[in-house]
């Protein structure tokens, strides 16, 4: 039985798990870097262990120091959040190795996913839809390239199998750059993800982001919690996220939610995942699976009342997996905003020193958020500091709630991106819903 979880990450994520474990009655120990001391979960954790300087490779990225914090607090497992080390197999290996529970997947599940090109063979064997593409990486023979890209079709898209977050992806609209944008995309490839392998899909041009939510016990059983819209985004990176996706009927969620289970069932999946879709046409595209929490988890648990991070530490604990695919109910509607400490003009990150902040309230919102006032927001990790969830009967009503929120929430002393959010929210393509994911750039940021 699980008494003791040591969180290996940091910000929001964090106290969004030691809230968890404090409901389960579980100790907490909070690793933390040495800029990092202030940080709300660190403050209110049972205990704490600083583990490095500021730079993530020598704290977060630590891996023989978190091992090493987990071993000298007695802590039973260990929970990786998302980013940082949450879809790193060889961690998940050693915190197992080491004789802690790791609370995620197992190592074998994260490897097979976090290779693109793997995972997408595995997705078409399981039968799950795929996009298009190569059906593998992409060798030397440049005849061979040509001839993969003309049965495909222009415009294709050269992808990093290591790759994830946007990066590591170049479009290719004729023959004559193909070949370029291959060995670039090689090059770029190895340098940033220390893999040098790639593939080739069909571009669509006009897709919305689309993913599915599931829950395996890592036994053979495994339920969906429906879908998340995730199509409003910028160079790639989420702004907002919803569910239900509009325009997405009961039928086409009971089968695509169908074929993610399956394959989870077959697989044996453990723990939490996300199945992420290109949707096109009313035809969905597997693209990756994401073998963690997601930032926007809260929108799902709005939804279907399922604390999804409290599952994930249940299925690592052993406990029997009560959830069943028919009790599973999908009630409103609910968007959320990531905050970010950055320029609204130059998108570049603002960290500093937060004079004010104030949250906002009322019926169905929900903020989930490491700062406060006082707090300094350092330069050296991502830029989201906050999460503002709305939540309604209908999408009209948790789009009402969210302005409230956006217009009451106050952080003063740094810049942000509230004022992007607002300007989103007010948007006529984006209250009709149904966007795909060029419309953030191409219609709104432009106006």
């Amino acid at each position: 039985m699980i008494d003791k979880i040591l969180i290996a990450n940091r910000g929001e994520i964090a106290l969004r798990i030691l809230r968890a474990c404090r409901e389960l009655g579980i100790k907490t120990v909070a690793v933390h870097s040495t800029v990092d001391r202030s940080l709300k979960h660190v403050l209110l954790s049972d205990e704490s262990v600083c583990i490095g300087p500021p730079s993530s490779k020598e704290s977060y990225l630590n891996i023989p120091a978190i091992i090493s914090a987990a071993e000298l607090t007695h802590a039973t497992a260990i929970h990786p959040g998302y980013g940082f080390l949450s879809e790193n197999a060889d961690f998940a290996e050693r915190v197992e190795s080491s004789g802690f529970i790791f609370i995620g997947p197992r190592a074998d599940s994260i490897r097979k996913m976090g290779d693109k090109v793997e995972a997408i063979s595995t997705m078409r064997k399981l039968g799950v839809p795929c996009v298009p593409g190569s059906g593998g990486p992409l060798g030397d023979d440049r005849n061979k390239n040509i001839k993969t890209a003309e049965k495909i079709g222009y415009p294709v898209i050269i992808k990093a199998a290591g790759g994830g977050g946007g990066r590591g992806m170049r479009i290719v609209r004729s023959e004559e750059s193909l070949i370029e944008s291959i060995e670039m995309t090689k090059a770029e490839a190895l340098a940033a993800f220390g893999n040098g392998m790639v593939y080739m899909e069909k571009f669509l041009e006009n897709p919305r982001h689309i993913e599915i939510q599931i829950l395996g016990d890592g036994r053979g059983n495994a339920v969906h919690l429906g879908e998340r819209d995730c199509s409003v985004q910028r160079r790639h990176q989420k702004v907002i996220e919803e569910a239900p996706a509009p325009g997405i009927n009961e039928e086409q969620r009971k089968k695509i939610g169908q074929v993610c289970v399956r394959a989870c069932e077959k697989l044996k999946y453990r723990g939490a995942g996300t199945f992420e879709f290109l949707y096109e046409d009313k035809h969905f595209y597997f693209i990756e699976m994401n073998t963690r929490v997601q930032v926007e988890h809260p929108v799902t648990e709005f939804i279907t009342g399922i604390d999804i991070v409290r599952e994930q530490i249940r299925i690592a604990s052993g406990e029997k997996f009560n959830l069943k695919q028919k009790d599973i109910e999908i009630h409103g509607h609910a968007i959320e905003c990531r905050i970010n400490a950055e320029d609204p003009e130059t998108f570049m990150p603002c960290p500093g020193t937060i004079k004010l902040f104030h949250v906002p309230g009322g019926p169905g919102i929900r903020v989930d958020s490491h700062i406060y006032s006082g707090y300094t927001v350092p330069p050296n990790y991502d830029s989201m500091i906050a999460k503002v969830i709305a939540y309604g009967e209908t999408r009209d009503v948790a789009l009402a709630r969210m302005r409230n929120a956006l217009n009451e929430l106050v952080i003063d002393g740094i810049k942000t991106n509230i004022a992007l959010h607002k300007k989103i929210l007010s948007d006529p393509g984006f209250i009709k819903g149904g966007t795909n994911i060029h419309y953030l750039e191409k219609h709104i940021m432009k106006k």
